[in-house]
């Protein structure tokens, strides 16, 4: 059986995170999409849990912070929040 690529998560955006993702440039966007791969890849893992009664998991790294929703069997992710720190 050959090898399968690992599964990914559908990414949604939440209205706010669309407006975000809006008002930033191609060099923010492109600073963030790997964020966003990392985060389908494996949304039950990536980031920490905000508070133990949430299922809002906090991302940050490398100067991008997503918070989002994975759902109870990780095939979608609701992004509920997005940043990149200028550079």
């Amino acid at each position: 059986m050959p090898d399968r690529p690992p599964r990914r998560a559908t990414i949604l955006f939440h209205e706010v995170a669309e407006r975000q993702l809006a008002e930033m440039d191609d060099a923010a966007l492109a600073r963030l999409d790997p964020h966003l791969t990392t985060i389908a890849l494996s949304p039950k893992t990536a980031g920490v849990q905000m508070r133990p009664d949430s299922p809002v998991r906090d991302y940050a790294k490398d100067g991008v912070r997503i918070a989002f929703v994975p759902t109870v069997l990780g095939t979608i992710v609701l992004v509920a929040y997005a940043e990149v720190d200028p550079q």
